[in-house]
């Protein structure tokens, strides 16, 4: 897959495959129904304990972002559960304070981060509407 872990980051490895299938569930770089690596499969990939991969998909599947069936694997939740609007926005406004947090470290002008978000908006959309349109 393409996840990028940061050992000596302040995040928990489980929470960054959670946030990094979080983000790639609303890019629509998964979408719904697409089976995603098993958790064996996915440690040995990432070069983690299989528990911290196996805790990842549980909050996953907790917050309904993925589905487990018995004995069939992980799956992208056909209907992802957005939660209330309270929950979306302190989710959302604790991502928005790690962006702004990185790009202060790295020195970004308010204007580029601000055109980057716009231009990530912008190709999920695109990603999603091509998506939607296969198979038609």
């Amino acid at each position: 897959m393409w996840f990028h872990l940061d050992p000596s980051g302040g995040t928990p490895i489980y929470l960054q495959i959670v946030d990094q299938i979080k983000q790639a569930v609303a890019g629509g770089i998964l979408r719904p129904g697409e089976r995603l690596p098993s958790t064996r499969d996915l440690a040995i990939e990432l070069a983690v304990n299989p528990n911290t991969v196996i805790k990842a998909y549980q909050v996953l599947e907790r917050e309904g972002i993925i589905e487990i069936p018995r004995g069939r694997g992980a799956f992208v939740a056909a209907s992802p559960r957005v939660g209330s609007e309270e929950e979306r926005a302190r989710t959302l406004r604790a991502s928005v304070e790690r962006l702004v947090a990185e790009a202060y470290r790295l020195g970004c002008a308010d204007e580029e981060v601000i055109a980057m978000v716009r231009s990530a908006l912008a190709a999920a959309r695109a990603r999603r509407a091509g998506r939607t349109g296969e198979g038609s």
